[in-house]
């Protein structure tokens, strides 16, 4: 692709797969692209310059071969649209070659897609979901671009992906795409280093290249005061933080009690008071309390302070929701009964007027779009709630529209991904002047050209305030105005927003400037996780493991031990506690081996329940492990002291070509990692349906329903299905049903008695038959299931069998399960409310004094049921 200045004098970029007279010749673009082209690259470019300019043009250039693939992941809906439509305008390759994986597409249909794809534009959660069900392969993709890559961090779904990729391709190059990669050469790197990326490339409006395609943008802050009346509110909130805050300093975890308190601060509290827990001290368990009351308190304060009082309104009706539902929190109890944060909630009830931040977008859209003759004008805010009450407001003046996302939250319907995309194309077609958007057009929609961006609130973060800014100043100058609301929260986000961007836009001239030394530190953090990897093998020197492709830059990308490091998206896995059965030292074989002899004592040594990783030697939880290795045990061949396998005991271990193991989980788990861990797994293979019985199906005996902690406490208190009716049905379908409780403290995690737990885990064990174990995490979660599902299926020689089917209730079941759907009313109360009254029907018109006859039914729960069924239906 490298071309001289001779070349740069056409017009149009020219390539085979390219669609003629489409792109424009730029030269900051085609030099990105041949660094992307050169090795696994972060290209970063200001908003509005063509970065899937760059991708399309590395894309055109690796699609040599009919049968390889191309593969571009985009974090929404409308942003997978767009770049669909743009490759399926500016490649020559067929439109029906050129396929988009999201939600809407049915699992089957995406199976089919793939096979026949050779540019595939995708969610990262769709395709995260196909390959853990082990319905894609990512063998023949020879381009993966990563758009907006500065999200690969944390537990999303990129990381897992990139991991994937670089194991699984034959071929791979990785492309990530951003005008913000993060807030410093930390964040930046740690986005590298999860995506596998070698080399950094960047652009600032400062080159020459591309001053030319940039324009001024004039960023002005506009101050709103608040009026009495909101102060008011704000201070009612504000004492009480500053009361929690009090108790906390007594308990010495506080350092100050002024109501703006930082988040940093908040976190060293609550790591203060974990400390105070792990100690069994009942001071922790009860600041936890009184933390969690302050953090709800913040929220309001900040809805009414830069939000709208109406939006206060709505956090507050939710509040009081949760102090009245089963199993709640004694922070929302206590919260909804403090005077002065009901004092707060009648003065926000009687509230009458609009935030004054209401008023200023109107003049400033009315300056825009009337005095100065604009034609578009986008709002951004942080709340769903005040996008349509501004909505509304606006409404009355200017043409206006909503862009929000897909999801539902409480009061307010999302946007179908349709209704998305018809309304930007309305919006482009100039049928509308105002869109009021929530976050979901930040990030890299091709939103038409717009005369005013108007940040209702300041954001915290310089990557949204960059990516926000960015729909402005494309073709021509730009504004971008940004409300504050004096002495709150507002100014405090703007101002470490400012100082944020600043310190980006200097670091991306330094990395600019030292990309040199940026890939030889990837290169020197990926040669230490192989001498680590090799040393946690137990076999080979560092320096073996150095001379077995250890270079960074090569293209090959990085090696397995370094992609699952960076995909936790976490600096370390906490370690694990190390079972009776692993670390073994040189005189373990010899207790083995005496344990097989002795038949006699009817006793089998601890050895034996060990399973397949016994077997091989693999020390899984020893001290030299790789604590983010996920591969656990297959590949380090026989024991590492020197042990040998008593003939018969135990299977050999898993190899290339041999049967795997095969574990199901339901699509509904997804919402965790653990499926994903597990299908990054040497010797397991995953697969993916929608189980009508249990979690995890192991074998086709083993059916295996997980609950968090907080799961299983919300089954006794009242859930749309009870634990009890889950494992029921587990147990009459499969002979060895298990239950998984994973998390913490079973018994302080909620307001729940002691013996209602104790007496629900004998309910399962003796009723039902079913074994209880317990994990302290996801990953504890999976090792547990890997472990069952080998013994299962390699010691036991069973195969996975998915059947069994969810039981009809009974009328009596139904009736129970209709009473106790109303909140306050558990199971147990619902039957003994049936009992008393003997109908469902007789129950709902029973007046409060009679259904407080009842045994365990107060006040509370009795005016719960009065006011569901009477009150009036409200949309």
């Amino acid at each position: 692709m490298a071309q001289s200045d001779a070349e740069y004098e056409g017009e149009y970029v020219e390539h085979p797969r390219i669609t003629p007279n489409m792109l424009e010749k730029r030269r900051y673009q085609t030099e990105l692209a041949e660094a992307a082209l050169r090795d696994h690259t972060l290209v970063c470019l200001p908003t509005g310059l063509g970065k899937t300019t760059v991708s399309l043009r590395v894309t055109a250039e690796r699609l040599e071969d009919a049968a390889w693939k191309s593969l571009l992941l985009a974090p929404t809906k409308p942003l997978v649209q767009q770049h669909a439509e743009f490759y399926r305008e500016a490649l020559t390759i067929p439109d029906d070659e050129i396929v988009v994986f999201t939600g809407d597409v049915r699992p089957a249909s995406r199976a089919d897609l793939w096979e026949d794809a050779r540019v595939v534009i995708a969610t990262p959660q769709v395709v995260e979901n196909d390959l853990v069900g082990n319905r894609i392969s990512l063998s023949d993709v020879v381009h993966c671009t990563f758009d907006e890559c500065h999200r690969a961090s944390g537990d999303y779904a990129y990381n897992y992906i990139a991991e994937r990729y670089h194991a699984d391709a034959d071929d791979p190059l990785v492309t990530g795409m951003s005008a913000s990669p993060g807030g410093d050469e930390e964040e930046i790197l740690e986005v590298c280093e999860n995506l596998g990326l070698n080399e950094v490339t960047v652009m600032t409006e400062a080159d020459a290249d591309v001053d030319e395609f940039t324009h001024d943008t004039d960023v002005q802050w506009e101050r709103v005061q608040l009026p009495d009346e909101v102060i008011e509110i704000r201070d009612a909130l504000n004492e009480v933080v500053k009361d929690r805050l009090t108790k906390l300093k007594e308990l010495g975890v506080a350092s100050s009690t002024s109501p703006d308190v930082s988040e940093r601060d908040i976190q060293g509290m609550q790591a203060e008071l974990r400390k105070l827990m792990d100690n069994d001290q009942s001071e922790g368990y009860s600041g936890m309390s009184l933390l969690a009351e302050i953090r709800k308190l913040r929220t309001a304060v900040t809805y009414v302070e830069t939000q709208s009082v109406e939006a206060l309104n709505r956090y507050f009706d939710r509040q009081r929701e949760a102090a009245r539902s089963s199993g709640a929190s004694k922070a929302d109890q206590r919260l909804v009964s403090e005077p002065k944060v009901k004092e707060a909630m009648r003065k926000a009830d009687s509230y009458d007027d609009l935030h004054p931040k209401f008023r200023q977008t109107r003049m400033l859209l009315a300056q825009t779009l009337g005095i100065e003759n604009g034609e578009r004008v986008i709002v951004f805010t942080e709340s769903r709630d005040t996008a349509e009450t501004l909505v509304e407001f606006l409404g009355n003046h200017f043409a206006v529209q909503k862009f929000v996302g897909q999801s539902d939250t409480d009061g307010s319907e999302g946007m179908t991904q349709t209704e998305q995309q018809e309304t930007l194309d309305r919006f482009r077609a100039g049928e509308f002047e105002v869109l009021v958007s929530t976050s979901v057009a930040e990030e890299g929609l091709d939103v038409p050209e717009v005369d005013l961006v108007l940040f209702y609130e300041p954001v915290p973060t310089a990557i949204r305030s960059i990516q926000r800014k960015g729909r402005t100043g494309r073709q021509t100058s730009g504004k971008v105005h940004v409300l504050l609301a004096e002495d709150t929260r507002d100014e405090a986000y703007f101002w470490k927003s400012r100082q944020d961007e600043k310190r980006m836009e200097r670091e991306l001239r330094e990395l600019k400037s030292a990309a040199d030394e940026i890939k030889s530190e990837l290169v020197d953090d990926q040669a230490g996780l192989e001498e680590y990897e090799s040393q946690s093998d137990g076999g080979g020197s560092p320096s073996e493991a150095s001379s077995d492709g250890a270079d960074g830059g090569s293209k090959e990308g990085p090696t397995d031990a370094e992609n699952t490091t960076a995909s936790s998206g976490t600096e370390e896995t906490p370690e694990r506690p190390i079972d009776t059965h692993t670390g073994r030292n040189a005189d373990e074989g010899k207790g083995m081996e005496k344990a097989d002899s002795d038949e006699g004592d009817g006793q089998a040594g601890l050895d034996a329940f060990a399973g397949t990783d016994q077997a091989t030697g693999d020390s899984d939880r020893g001290e030299a492990d790789d604590p983010d290795d996920g591969d656990s045990d297959a590949d380090d061949g026989g024991a590492s002291d020197g042990d040998a396998d008593p003939e018969g005991t135990y299977p050999e271990p898993h190899a290339d070509g041999e049967e795997t193991v095969e574990i199901v989980a339901d699509q509904r788990e997804l919402d965790s990692t653990i499926a994903r861990d597990l299908s990054t797994r040497e010797g397991i293979e995953t697969r993916l349906e929608t189980l009508a019985v249990g979690d995890y199906i192991l074998s086709d005996r083993v059916s295996v329903e997980r609950k968090t902690v907080s799961d299983f406490l919300d089954t006794l208190t009242g859930g749309d299905r009870s634990m009890f009716e889950q494992v029921g049905d587990a147990a009459r379908n499969y002979a060895r049903p298990v239950v998984v409780i994973e998390g913490g403290d079973l018994y302080g995690a909620r307001n729940v008695h002691h013996k209602a737990i104790q007496g629900a885990l004998a309910s399962l064990a003796v009723d039902f038959g079913a074994s209880i174990l317990r994990t302290t995490d996801e990953t504890e979660t999976a090792d547990l299931l890997e472990t069952i599902a080998r013994r299962e299926q390699e010691t036991g020689d069973r195969e996975v069998d998915v059947h069994g089917e969810k039981q009809s209730r009974t009328l009596p079941e139904q009736q129970e399960y209709v009473v106790s759907s109303v909140a306050e009313v558990g199971p147990v109360t619902a039957r003994t409310l049936l009992e008393h009254f003997g109908s469902v029907e007789a129950v709902m018109t029973a007046g409060e004094d009679d259904l407080m006859d009842v045994d365990g039914v107060g006040e509370v729960t009795a005016t719960r049921i009065r006011e569901v069924v009477a009150s009036g239906y409200k949309e």
